[in-house]
């Protein structure tokens, strides 16, 4: 009886899984080894309209040789929470906040023009007021999605930002590029990074999940040299990360100025599943940070555009087995 009981009821989460998937507007794309879902922007519909992240990317589900990278890492969903997310996701610090009066209007790139509502610190997890959406448009193809946001005097910035998610050509790869073309007065002067909520075959962070850089590694802070140790160029934890626990470290340190050091490796060691991040821009900052669900490297790079320039940058992940 109790094994009828467990079949119904992963049948009922996987119809429920379903139903709730098919409520957001979403595209799947393949190159024959690598099959994704992408979850794709939209202001009444979109699963994610929430005001932290770059609404262009959200990735749910990424298969390759069987195994699987991403996947819903929080409890609790609502569209608007802040890291009701999924995939490697970005975030654009946001445009002269702190320049900002209380009731004026303040951008985050990839969002669009929002409210300052008081005086109080910038803070993520708070949902801002949209004025100003700007314009998205998406093309779909077999291997990749086209993302395109229009911004349009929003707190005297106006901006041309385009991301393509793309499954490389007979590689086991995906690359997110990008170019942000400032068509405004002002010069844009930023960061971005990406929190990469990796859930590698669904493993909890545990000593079973290695993280690995091309240098010597250093990293303090929540957690750090109890529940997760740096040791030599890897962090490796010493127990599972359980509920209430606190891994996050600000900055890691140990990286250069180019962009070779920009070159991070998360494994599963159990199931043998890894992924390797590079990108053509140098670290401007890695900070990390871990849940009992998900394990981040959040790599930042700088973003500077001056009126009538375009800065275009790529980020590529290699998926492999060993």
């Amino acid at each position: 009886m109790k094994k009828y009981l467990m079949v119904f009821s992963a049948l009922i989460c996987f119809l429920t899984a379903g139903f709730i998937a098919a409520d957001y507007p979403d595209a799947d794309i393949s190159n024959g080894t690598i099959k994704a879902t992408l979850l794709l922007p939209d202001a009444a519909n979109g699963y994610y309209r929430g005001t932290r992240f770059d609404w262009a990317g959200v990735i749910p589900k990424l298969e390759y040789k069987g195994h699987t990278y991403f996947g819903q890492w929080f409890p609790d969903y609502d569209p608007k929470l802040h890291d009701a997310i999924q995939g490697p996701v970005e975030e654009f610090v946001a445009l002269d906040f702190d320049g900002t009066k209380s009731g004026e209007e303040f951008v985050k790139i990839g969002v669009g023009g929002l409210i300052k509502p008081d005086d109080k610190p910038y803070a993520f997890a708070r949902y801002y007021e949209i004025k100003n959406p700007g314009k998205w448009s998406v093309n779909t193809r077999k291997d990749a999605v086209e993302f395109t946001h229009e911004l349009k005097d929003a707190a005297g910035y106006s901006y041309l930002y385009k991301k393509t998610v793309r499954l490389a050509k007979d590689k086991p790869e995906l690359v997110l590029e990008h170019s942000l073309k400032n068509t405004g007065t002002k010069a844009i002067e930023t960061k971005t990074y990406n929190h990469n909520f990796f859930m590698i075959d669904n493993e909890p962070s545990s000593p079973n999940i290695r993280i690995v850089f091309p240098f010597e590694v250093k990293g303090e802070g929540k957690g750090f040299g109890t529940i997760i140790n740096a040791n030599g160029k890897s962090l490796a934890y010493s127990r599972e990360v359980t509920k209430g626990d606190q891994v996050f470290s600000a900055g890691l340190e140990g990286f250069g100025p180019t962009a070779k050091d920009y070159d991070i490796k998360i494994e599963n060691t159990k199931t043998k599943a890894g992924v390797r991040i590079t990108s053509d821009q140098p670290l401007d900052k890695l900070v990390y940070w871990a849940c009992p669900t998900t394990s981040c490297p959040e790599p930042y790079v700088k973003i500077s555009v001056a009126p009538g320039a375009e800065m275009k940058w790529k980020v590529n992940y290699e998926f492999y087995t060993f």
